[in-house]
This record gives structure tokens, sequence and C-alpha cells, in this order.
């Protein structure tokens, strides 16, 4: 991605320290943290320092790498495993998390010598995130094809290289089609409580130089009825085997609105945002965040201290409002993910 014309990417590995972008800061600092230790990941995870399915992925990955770094030697896969079960309980929705460290624990999985270990997590891990990279930009490259030039589109959260490693989901295509000089437009749902609209995909399209408006989560379905918006793309931080898809607050909203206007609805997600051990979304977890979210901004107050809440940060999208779903293997329309696990 870029911020003031400089490529980057949201979490990478240096020097023995994971370097990740302080997402609780943007869009007014950018600042670059550089995490030592396995205390410091799990709270850039679990305060959403670091956020996005696949951005967590690789963040858990070079977590577990951290991790090893800093324990007994003697007694390095005992230790490595309560690190792995430290970080899998920061975020229970995403499954890129679980999905990129499972990966990161079987390499190392039959090796008893820890220089041995460390150097194939070292691989492993960044292995990891070059994969989510080139996925991310297949996702641009198929999802593109289905952009037309005029298309106003309609993007909810942020799907971008900030929830990635780089690139993004729902913005690859978005960033793709913009490349290729198609005339497009773009309209940022603010997403509360959190805000990663109005701070982030904003931001990101923003420093792009992709057109824009930034507007209220209540104004959506305006716009469709206006004839505004011709088509949907969102992220997703685990999908079903059915179909049905875990995503941001706010994102079943959009599809039924969607649905309802006669839009088409895509998430855009890599394969290792896919759970096919759930046959539907009923059994995806869903977080529970903390109500402070919804009662102040940064340092301003939106309503009492002791106001009562319910602060879920994800819905789940039932299948049959989804169009298709963009992917680094091509668009699979809805209905035929059963097909992968076939496969």
């Amino acid at each position: 991605m870029k911020i003031n014309g400089i490529e980057t990417r949201t979490v990478y590995c240096k020097d023995n320290k994971l370097v990740i972008i302080n997402q609780n800061k943007l869009p007014f600092e950018v600042e670059f943290l550089e995490l030592e230790k396995i205390e410091e990941v799990l709270h850039a995870i679990s305060t959403m320092q670091v956020r996005g399915a696949p951005a967590i992925g690789a963040t858990g990955a070079f977590g577990l790498l951290i991790a090893l770094n800093n324990i007994d030697k003697s007694n390095w896969k005992i230790e490595l495993q309560k690190a792995y079960n430290s970080l899998l309980a920061t975020r229970p929705t995403a499954i890129d998390l679980k999905n990129c460290m499972d990966i990161a624990m079987d390499s190392v999985k039959e090796i008893s010598d820890y220089d041995t270990a460390m150097e194939i997590l070292n691989l492993t891990s960044n292995h990891i995130a070059d994969s989510s990279v080139a996925a991310c930009r297949k996702i641009g490259m198929f999802g593109n094809y289905l952009i037309k030039d005029g298309e106003r589109i309609l993007t909810h959260c942020n799907a971008g290289a900030l929830a990635t490693v780089d690139y993004g989901t729902a913005l690859a295509p978005i960033r793709q089609a913009f490349y290729e000089d198609k005339n497009i437009f773009v309209y940022v749902d603010e997403t509360r409580p959190r805000l990663q609209g109005a701070r982030l995909t904003a931001f990101e399209l923003s420093q792009e130089g992709i057109d824009y408006n930034l507007i209220a989560d209540n104004a959506a379905g305006y716009f469709m009825q206006k004839g505004k918006i011709s088509m949907v793309i969102t992220g997703a931080d685990r999908i079903a085997l059915n179909g049905d898809a875990a995503n941001k607050i706010g994102t079943y909203t959009k599809a039924v609105l969607a649905k309802e206007n006669g839009i088409p609805f895509y998430i855009a997600a890599p394969l290792t945002t896919f759970d096919l051990s759930l046959e539907s979304g009923k059994d995806i977890p869903i977080e529970e965040r903390d109500g402070k979210e919804l009662i102040e901004v940064g340092n301003a107050k939106l309503t009492f201290d002791n106001a009562k809440t319910a602060n879920p940060a994800f819905d789940v999208t039932p299948a049959q409002y989804i169009t298709g779903y963009i992917t680094e293997i091509g668009v699979i329309p809805s209905g035929e993910i059963v097909n992968i696990k076939k496969s």
C-alpha cells in the first residue's frame, strides 16, 4: 500500500521484530510499532492495533516466531503451544488467525531441534505473509473483471491493505480497476462503532487517489434507492460451507438492501477465510466487544458513561444475499463453495 507515496506492508518481520502499522492512530498519525514479545503481539491483536482477518492471520504466524525467539529452548514445544493458545483466544471470529497459525505449527511439528525450528518457522511465517499478498493481488485481478467502466461501488468497514498484509481483499478489485484507468467511484460506509471505513478505508483511497465519498452507515439505502450504487463489495472474517459469511457488523443490512434494490453483492476473501468445517453461519462465533466503543470515540463522549450497551463486532450474512465470492482462484458463484471442499 502507499502511505505518503511510499510503498509499505501492513505487517512484516524485521530483525526478529514484528512491525505493524498501529491502526488505532490512523488517519491522524502513521505509527509503526516494533513488537519483540508475545505479550505485545497479544495486546496488538486484542486492542485492534492490527486488524482484518488476513492481517491477523499473518500476525499470528509472526507472533509464534516472536514467541519462539523468547522462550526456554529446552522446553520450546510446550511454550510454543502456550503461545498458540493465547494468540488464538484474542479474536474468536476471524478464522484466518487459526488457519495461518496451524500452517506455522505444522511446519515444526516433526522438528526437535530448537535452532532448526527457528529457521523453519521464520521461513514459514514469511511465506504465509507473501502468500497472502499474492492471493490479494489475484483477488484484485479476478474482481476487476466484474467492474465495468462507470461502476459506483459501496464497501463496508476496511478490507484494504490495512486489513491484509498488502493490497487488500474488497479494495483489491477497486485498486486494479483504478490502475487500469476505469472510471469508478466508491461509497465508503463510516462503519460504526470503530469507524474503520471513515478512518481507514477513506485514508487508503485518498492515498491512492481513488475518488470516493464517505457516507453515514444509515445512508447506504438512500444511495441505493437513488440508483447511485451499482455494486457492493465487502470482505469477510469467516465463510461457512454453505456460503454464509461473517463480516463487520452492518454487513448483513447492506446485503439485504442490495438484494431489495437488485444490486450485486460480492464478498472478497482468500481461501484462508473459508471455514469448510462449519455447515452454516449459525456455527460462527461472534465476538462481543467492550460497550465502551459505543459510548466514546477517542476522547469524545457520545452518551453518558453508564449507558447500557450491546456491542457485537460481527454479523452473519446468509448466502442467499451474496452474489458470489471473489477469491484467488476465481469468482465462486453463491451455492458452489462446496466444490472447494470436493477438490
